[in-house]
Parts: structure tokens; C-alpha cells; sequence
């Protein structure tokens, strides 16, 4: 490949200390299908190790503590049991000649008592108007109870604890989530973060807790372990941001220089101005998520198209979710054009085997 050449996504990369295969990353996508104490089971390990092939598995959001728990059957990484899971998991991932990261994440106002036990949290007293999943049912969410500075100072340290908890557990490293609406997403968005100390109101305190969780981490694991994932623009979980491109142009340069593995960036559309800020700001390891529809089924081509685009647009790796998710042999269907496995919606959350460990494979693979 000559040098300024676009990559295919068959060629190897390399993400911190990791050397990819490809550069197709199965993104993190929660499936609820934990024990009840939020511990992985050996039918998600099935489930990872079926789609090992990935460049990079990112696996499902975990809690780092019991209050940013937001749906039942979400895993967390914050106990001794949770460690022996996801072991499990890792285990299997890299017997099947995979790598993975696990993301690390807290709902914020995105929670239930009914499932943390607890009220949940957030920048700000700013009710989510959508319900949250419980084991008994949809429920209103609450109003959540506002982050002290003192709390958030916990949280940080939660954040780093279960750093060291996921590499205990065997992943190459750990994805920071600070996107679709979740806590780190409510303190960077003016809407949700209605703060007037040092992390309210400006752009820059906005962006301090993402930043000090970033930093945390990577003191207790080391930098070339830890990726963040931001979603600019995203109004998940009533998420609505005022200054995007301030915002993030911002929050890129205070994330930038540290060495990190990679910067993940949700639904990046290559023809706007804030992804072209993105891919000029950031010095390292760009992952794009490309915008396939959410609710619309997979395309003819299982998203390799609009993968190419981003590749093309200057990303040195494309992440897809719901395309690997019905097709565990997702790499070979790329490379050889193949037909594409159309997932099963009625099964994305919750459930046993069935529309999570049955999706066929191609014979040449199996």
C-alpha cells in the first residue's frame, strides 16, 4: 500500500499495542443477557468467541459500579464475580484468535432503583422522559439526584477500579464511554448538565469529567489500553447539544497527546464539518461508526459500502454493530461478498440462544 493510499477493510492495523487482522471492529452492543448479579455467562462467551474474526471486539457496556447500572441483565465489572465472567469471555475471545476491549460504562439518569437498587444519578436533577427496561416491565424513570463534587471524584475512581478490574479479567483494554446519553454524555451536554460549579456551564467544564475519567484510567492501566467513545450530535436518551462543534473540537484537543489507543466516534457522517474536525484534530487511532438506519434493516452489503466511505473520509477502522451481530462470520461475508444474515429485533434484549448464538454461518466458514 503506497503511502496517503485508503486502506481496505482487510488490511491488518495496529490499535495501541494490539496488531489487527482488519480493520473491522464489532462495536459494543448491549444484549441483557447477564446473570442477575450483572455477571457474564458462558452463553456470552459463545456469543463473543462466535465472532472472533473481528479486527477488534468491543465488548457490551459494564457498569464500574452498582448505582450506573441502567437495564436489567446489563454486566458490570465492579466485583469478583463480575471478574470471573467476563474471564470466561476473554478467554474464549482469544482462543478463537480474537482481541477485545471492554467497555466501561454509567448510566447516569439512564437507571431504575428496580434495577441498581438505588436512585440513579446525574449532573443535574433532569428527569429522562423515556421509560427504563426492568425485569418486571417498562418503567418512568425518576428524577435522579445530583452528583456532589465529591461523588463525582468517587466516580472517577470507579471508572479507574474497574480498569484494572477488566485487564484482571483478561481484556487488552478498556473503551470509556462517554456517548448516546449516558453519564459522561448528560455532563457534556447542556440540557442535562445545568451545573454553575467547575463542571457546569462552559464548554470546558463540561468537559472536565470525561477528561479526569480519561485520565484516571489511563494512570491505573496505561494510556495505549484505553479507547473513548463519543457520539457528537447524538440525541440518544433525549440527549440535545447546543455548540457540538465547540464541544467537541474542545473535548478532542484535551483528549489528544495522551497516547491513547483509539477515539470512537458514533454515527460519524464524513461529508459534515464536525467529523472533518475530529479526524484533523485527533493524533491517534480514529474508529468510525458509519449511520446505517437504526430500525431499518441491514443493507444488501452489511454496511461495507458506507465502511469504505469512512475509511476513504480518513477513519483507520469502521465499527458495525447490529451487522455483527447477525453474522458471527461478518469478515468473510465482507471480503467474499456474500449474503447477509438480517438480524431479529424481537431479540436484541434479553433472552436465551435464541437471536444471539443461532445465526447461521457460511459453509465455507464453518
Amino acid at each position: 500500500m503506497t503511502k496517503n493510499a485508503v486502506p481496505s477493510l482487510f488490511d491488518a492495523a495496529v490499535v495501541g499495542a494490539l496488531q489487527l487482522p482488519n480493520r473491522l471492529v464489532m462495536a459494543p452492543m448491549t444484549r441483557n443477557r447477564a446473570a442477575e448479579d450483572g455477571s457474564p455467562t458462558e452463553l456470552m462467551a459463545t456469543y463473543y468467541a462466535q465472532r472472533a474474526d473481528a479486527g477488534l471486539i468491543i465488548a457490551e457496556a459494564a457498569s464500574p459500579n452498582q448505582v450506573g447500572i441502567t437495564f436489567a441483565g446489563i454486566p458490570g465489572i465492579y466485583t469478583d464475580a463480575h471478574i470471573a465472567g467476563w474471564r470466561g469471555i476473554t478467554e474464549a475471545i482469544h482462543a478463537a484468535g480474537g482481541r477485545t476491549f471492554l467497555q466501561v460504562q454509567h448510566g447516569g439518569r439512564v437507571g431504575h432503583p428496580d434495577n441498581s437498587g438505588a436512585v440513579p444519578v446525574a449532573p443535574s436533577p433532569v428527569r429522562l422522559s423515556t421509560p427504563i427496561r426492568t425485569a418486571a416491565g417498562s418503567k418512568d424513570a425518576v428524577i435522579p439526584r445530583e452528583l456532589s463534587v465529591d461523588d463525582i471524584h468517587g466516580t472517577v475512581q470507579d471508572f479507574a477500579q474497574a480498569a484494572r478490574n477488566a485487564i484482571a479479567a483478561g481484556f487488552d483494554g478498556v473503551e470509556v464511554h462517554s456517548a448516546n446519553g449516558m453519564l459522561l454524555h448528560q455532563f457534556l451536554s447542556d440540557n442535562t448538565n445545568q451545573r454553575t460549579d467547575e463542571y457546569g456551564g462552559t464548554v470546558d467544564n463540561r468537559i472536565r469529567f470525561t477528561v479526569e475519567v480519561v485520565e484516571a484510567v489511563a494512570a491505573a492501566i496505561g494510556p495505549e489500553r484505553v479507547g473513548v467513545r463519543i457520539a457528537p450530535g447524538v440525541g440518544a436518551n433525549d440527549i440535545v447539544e447546543s455548540d457540538t462543534e465547540e464541544l467537541y473540537t474542545a473535548l478532542v484537543a484535551a483528549l489528544g497527546g495522551r497516547g491513547l489507543a483509539y477515539l470512537h466516534v458514533v454515527f460519524a457522517d464524513p461529508g459534515t464539518p464536525v467529523f472533518e474536525r475530529i479526524r484533523a484534530g485527533w493524533d491517534g487511532v480514529l474508529i468510525a461508526n458509519p449511520v446505517l438506519g437504526w430500525g431499518s434493516p441491514l443493507p444488501g452489503d452489511g454496511g461495507r459500502s458506507a465502511a469504505e466511505e469512512l475509511l476513504a473520509a480518513g477513519a483507520d477502522l469502521v465499527s458495525l454493530g447490529r451487522s455483527f451481530l447477525a453474522n458471527p462470520d461478518l469478515v468473510a461475508r465482507l471480503r467474499d461478498g456474500a449474503p447477509i444474515n438480517q438480524f431479529r429485533e424481537d431479540y436484541f434484549y434479553g433472552g436465551d440462544a435464541t437471536g444471539y448464538t443461532d445465526y447461521p454461518v457460511l459453509e465455507s466458514v464453518a
